[in-house]
């Protein structure tokens, strides 16, 4: 499925309630004393972290969001009914940030809470201002402004593995007939766009769009992208046996992630040799040696072999257990 990854919106906390003027209706007199009461408090608004990747999509032609402003108060020192917080769905793995402060928020795990905004003060009412030389106050206070702020919220991917590699590496295509996701697949450069996600086996897999030389730098689709790989687990660099000098194209992929964030170049690496249908069997096998000599872990796939495909999953299922079991201990 396509994937929403960034919205920029404006948010506004509530406004507090005025205070209010008001005096003591009794039976039998004229002049009761000051009962005006204090007005309710702004809503706050907060995010909240959900299970849910296109959770950002809901809020994609939304431009503004607010929480509900607080009551004015009522006679006979009534307060009035604060506002209703406001309390919007981010993805996990979303990082939330405030342009007006330059404060970063990260939510993580499911049910991650982080207030955003405060909401206003209430007012206070007149009868606040009753003293012994102002036995009739009419001074009361408005309710304060909720704080408000533009902010931006970017989804950085927590999957258990990413396919990386250059354009047209087959990442789409492999994707795909991992986990029967949809993504959009061409002969052209920058066939994906946006990042795809599949689940295998209870496993989440995204493919991330394709990368060039420059793209630490923001050259073709640039780091837009490249944040997507610091949360997964496992890096599936993807290399087509259509390309003539592999160990070229591997160290270009590898030089872009390095110069985007160093700490890429330590995560668990697979080099996944794609469209193998192209090669002949003895030659595949020769250059899978030579890379596994280099490189570490070395996986041949084409989607046209169910047999290779079948594989691929099983090797894929026990090195994600062996992961967890890791994390686990430690």
């Amino acid at each position: 499925m396509a994937l929403i990854d960034e919205i920029k919106i404006h948010i506004t906390a509530g406004r507090g309630g005025d205070g209010v003027v008001r005096w003591l209706q009794e039976k039998n007199k004229d002049h009761g004393g000051p009962s005006g009461g204090d007005g309710g408090k702004g809503g706050s608004v907060y995010a909240r972290a959900i299970r849910d990747i296109a959770a950002l999509a809901r809020y994609r032609s939304i431009k503004e969001l607010r929480a509900d402003d607080g009551e004015d108060g009522k006679a006979d020192n009534m307060h009035g009914k604060s506002g209703k917080d406001l309390v919007f769905n981010v993805p996990t793995g979303s990082v939330i940030t405030n342009h007006q402060t330059d404060e970063k928020f990260e939510v993580l795990k499911e049910g991650d809470t982080v207030l955003l905004l405060a909401g206003g003060g209430g007012g206070l009412g007149n009868s606040h201002f009753k003293g012994s030389v102002n036995r009739r106050p009419r001074e009361f206070t408005t309710g304060k402004a909720g704080e408000t702020a533009d902010f931006t919220i970017e989804l950085q991917l927590i999957a258990d593995a990413g396919l990386i590699g250059l354009p047209n590496a087959g990442k789409s295509s492999l994707l795909n007939t991992l986990t029967h996701a949809n993504a959009k697949i061409g002969s052209y450069a920058f066939t994906t766009l946006e990042p795809n996600l599949g689940v295998m086996n209870g496993y989440v897999l995204a493919d991330i769009p394709g990368l060039i030389e420059g793209a630490a730098e923001g050259r073709g689709l640039g780091h837009r992208f490249l944040r997507h790989i610091r949360r997964t687990r496992v890096l599936l660099h993807c290399i087509s046996l259509e390309n003539g000098d592999f160990e070229k194209v591997y160290k270009v992929v590898r030089a872009e992630l390095g110069k985007y964030d160093s700490g890429l170049l330590n995560k668990r690496e697979v080099i996944v040799l794609t469209k193998t249908d192209l090669l002949e069997e003895k030659a595949l096998k020769e250059r899978i040696q030579v890379l596994s000599k280099k490189f570490g872990d070395v996986i041949a796939v084409s989607i046209l072999d169910d047999a290779s495909i079948k594989g691929f999953k099983e090797y894929l299922t026990r090195l994600f257990e062996g992961l967890m079991e890791a994390s686990n201990e430690s």
